[in-house]
């Protein structure tokens, strides 16, 4: 079990780093846009990506899913030929899809209410979302044969194109908005070029029909499960838009983007989950190493929320030559921060429940809990948004997570029962709840004193969550060892070699 999960531990880190780098590059953009856009021209791009969101599940229709699942297995085709036969099939579809969306792009313009001076926003898209999804299949040959470096590397350089090509299409050719989309395409067409050799090794002529049939019918049920998936996501978006303006949708799409660094944990896990679990499924231990995942997941984004939670409006305000991370009339969002960040939080658990159901290949499931969490979502949006705003939507999608979570584990110990450790989870909640009682109801930043007292305070509760998870032993006897171990091997420069039932009992995982 220790090497199954030190190689989930590696590759989560390379994914991790990767995409904490191209995230954090990224996140750049975010007070870039709030300090040369207004929020209702930051509420346009808002609008439109969200709807991106959903064209590309479209567009990409399970194949990636389904290329994991045969591609894993060889259970019809050579490996050539699961390379090929979904790769030619996102290929042809691709283009068709977007050479249609650049016939009518007038009256695409129209039907989703984008001003007339915008309207050339359209045919970048079809071109964003042909090159993305082209790159699909040898993205996740990558990531199937544990290639994360290079994954990584793609993944980031196509990130800092965009970036720059953002920074120098807005501030010095004042492109506006357009610009924003001229920089994603762009970024899109130069990735694809670097993935050619990948392509290239791995392509042969001869194609399967028969595996291409089984790959529709493995992965066509993820396109409403992806829609409605997509829906709890961004749905928000287009609601908070018909409801109240673009000004309070670039708001509120600003302070959405500062829960990225929950948003990172959940999915650098996600890019390594997948093809671990697919990979150790056949083992006998699988199931215990599952939950032992999920346990230490739940800590880890447990610490990140609290983190985040106390110190992110000190990060926000803090001045840089003038100017915050966050323009300060964005400043109205912030509270929902923490609510954004409980949403992911939930979204992660999700991650690692889903596993019973492809490993079960039982995916009609996940329709069905898709669409639960999307009509949550759209009936609480409507429902909240009228009198709490853009909080309203906040509470809305981690309602929604929540639903989906609960759901997801009922069916999933229906297919794949899985012993997870509740009492570990209930001492972690407990442990969270009570730094939150404290943190909200002690007002130590209205006495009046420094701010360097109020950042002592808040460090002090997260060592009471530290102590607390000690005191109710959520911590077992190995890891506490392993712990002290590694501790000790810091102070030495050594790094210790540990036995296997040093990591893990395997009597207690």
């Amino acid at each position: 079990m220790l090497q199954q999960l030190k190689r989930l531990g590696t590759e989560t880190a390379i994914y991790g780093i990767s995409t904490i780098l191209g995230r954090f590059l990224n996140f750049l953009l975010v007070p870039f846009y709030t300090n040369v856009l207004q929020p209702g021209e930051y509420g346009i791009v808002t609008y439109v990506y969200s709807l991106i969101a959903f064209a590309n599940v479209l567009y990409s229709y399970g194949m990636e899913t389904a290329y994991f699942k045969y591609s894993s297995t060889l259970e019809i085709g050579t490996r050539g030929q699961n390379f090929s036969t979904p790769f030619l099939s996102l290929v042809w579809t691709s283009i068709l899809f977007s050479l249609f969306i650049a016939l009518i792009t007038s009256p695409i313009a129209e039907v989703i209410d984008i001003p007339f001076q915008h309207g050339s926003i359209i045919l970048y898209v079809a071109g964003i979302l042909a090159f993305d999804t082209i790159a699909i299949i040898p993205f996740a040959v990558l990531r199937m044969e544990h290639k994360a470096k290079l994954f990584a590397m793609i993944k980031v350089f196509n990130i800092l194109i965009n970036v720059v090509l953002n920074i120098w299409l807005l501030v010095f050719l004042k492109t506006g908005i357009e610009g924003i989309f001229i920089s994603g395409l762009t970024a899109s067409a130069v990735t694809l070029m670097t993935l050619f050799p990948v392509i290239i090794r791995r392509f042969t002529s001869s194609l399967d029909f028969r595996l291409l049939k089984a790959l529709l019918k493995f992965g066509l049920p993820y396109i409403p499960a992806g829609l409605a998936t997509m829906a709890v996501q961004v749905i928000d978006r287009p609601i908070l838009r018909a409801l109240t303006d673009d000004a309070t949708v670039g708001i509120y799409q600003a302070n959405y983007r500062l829960g990225i660094f929950m948003m990172l944990i959940v999915s650098m896990y996600d890019y390594a989950w997948k093809p671990f679990y697919f990979s150790i499924a056949k083992e006998p231990n699988a199931k215990e190493i599952f939950a032992r995942v999920l346990t230490y997941l739940l800590f880890f984004m447990s610490a990140i929320f609290l983190v985040l939670t106390f110190f992110i409006e000190d990060i926000v305000k803090i001045s840089f030559f003038g100017r915050h991370l966050i323009h300060p009339s964005y400043w109205d969002g912030l509270s929902i921060v923490p609510i954004v960040l409980l949403g992911y939080l939930f979204l992660g658990i999700s991650t690692n429940l889903s596993a019973g159901i492809y490993l079960e290949k039982k995916t009609y499931y996940t329709p069905p809990i898709s669409f639960l969490g999307a009509l949550v979502n759209v009936a609480a949006n409507y429902l909240l948004i009228p009198s709490m705003g853009m909080f309203g939507a906040a509470w809305a999608t981690l309602l929604a997570y929540v639903v989906m979570a609960v759901a997801l584990y009922v069916v999933v110990q229906k297919v794949y029962p899985v012993k997870y450790e509740f009492g570990r989870f209930f001492k972690i909640a407990s442990a969270v709840s009570v730094v939150m009682v404290v943190y909200y109801y002690v007002p130590f930043g209205d006495l009046g004193v420094s701010d360097i007292l109020i950042v002592g305070w808040k460090l002090a509760l997260l060592a009471l969550f530290l102590l607390l998870m000690y005191l109710m032993k959520f911590f077992e006897g190995r890891e506490l060892s392993t712990f002290k171990r590694l501790f000790q091997a810091r102070k030495t420069d050594e790094i210790p070699v540990l036995k296997r039932d040093e990591m893990l009992d395997e009597r207690s995982v």
